[in-house]
């Protein structure tokens, strides 16, 4: 078994399931009924975001924020890496296992097909799967010495310049030591998880998911010496932005954002709690290749 994964000492427990879809899916219009009675059936609660019941009239919804205070043993997230993400993000304080059902394009992250979702269940209820712990990011953004913002990330956290602006300047910092200047389209701080997103099309290097690191990956910087750096998990990484006149803007996993003004400092660390994904069958260098197209053996 990878060194990455956890083998569950008994099979499952779970009580409550919380339903997490992509919008814009109007299948899920025929998944969600017979899904639903079949968790009713063998006796789970069933907790939806609003995404969920846009497709199943007649059942109560939550925001997805509030999931982690119900503490859902399970997560079905029925959409592709970015509804994982999000689902990730909102329920990994609460421990709670994530289950991905592909439905979109890549899939790095969601590893299950739409047909083998009964199987899947099936086997989770067995307790055949294995946890697959995910690192993740916890990042503030600091103004005036005071937190505005305190968000988690499970791929990355992006400080780059807006639109229209110029190259921004940033200054980097690992536990309070000095490491460069850097002008640059933006700086990218991944996750083991996101050294496959956008800090791979940037030039990064890929991790494998239980190497306790995190990378941090200049975007277009203005310096042929400028490379991506890894460093232990375990470090305080500071960004402290220089914009001037011009804008900038932070981002955690390309979907929470804010703007960020000059002399904002972003620090962040890893996070206290991880990302439990489940899996099955596929190793993560099995996935590498089916989706990366690196060639059969």
């Amino acid at each position: 078994m990878p060194d990455d994964l956890q083998q569950p000492s008994a099979p499952s427990k779970i009580k409550t399931v919380a339903i997490v879809s992509k919008p814009g899916r109007p299948d899920l219009a025929q998944v969600l009924p017979p899904l639903c009675q079949r968790l009713k059936d063998h006796g789970y609660n069933i907790v939806m975001d609003h995404e969920s019941a846009a497709y199943y009239p007649g059942q109560a919804a939550i925001s997805r924020e509030e999931f982690a205070t119900i503490s859902p043993g399970l997560a079905l997230v029925l959409g592709g890496d970015g509804t994982l993400l999000s689902a990730s993000r909102a329920v990994a304080s609460a421990g709670t296992l994530i289950l991905g059902v592909n439905l979109g394009t890549l899939g790095f992250l969601t590893e299950v097909q739409l047909p083998g979702l009964y199987p899947a269940l099936d086997a989770i209820e067995k307790g055949e799967y294995v946890v697959d712990s995910r690192s993740m990011l916890s990042c503030s953004l600091i103004r005036d010495g005071s937190t505005l913002a305190a968000h988690v990330a499970l791929n990355d956290v992006v400080v780059s310049k807006s639109a229209i602006a110029r190259l921004n300047s940033f200054q980097l910092f690992v536990d309070a030591e000095f490491v460069s200047n850097y002008k640059a389209d933006g700086l990218i701080l991944a996750s083991p998880t996101g050294s496959t997103a956008y800090s791979l099309g940037a030039g990064g290097p890929i991790l494998k998911p239980d190497v306790q690191a995190f990378v941090i990956t200049p975007v277009s910087a203005h310096g042929l010496t400028h490379r991506p750096l890894v460093v232990r998990d375990t470090v305080v990484i500071e960004i402290r932005v220089n914009t001037a006149d011009e804008q900038a803007y932070l981002s955690l996993d390309g979907q929470v954002g804010m703007p960020v003004q000059n002399g904002d400092r972003v620090i962040c660390v890893k996070a206290e709690h991880p990302a439990k994904l489940l899996r099955f069958e596929k190793t993560f260098f099995e996935v590498l290749s089916t989706k990366l197209k690196w060639g059969e053996r």
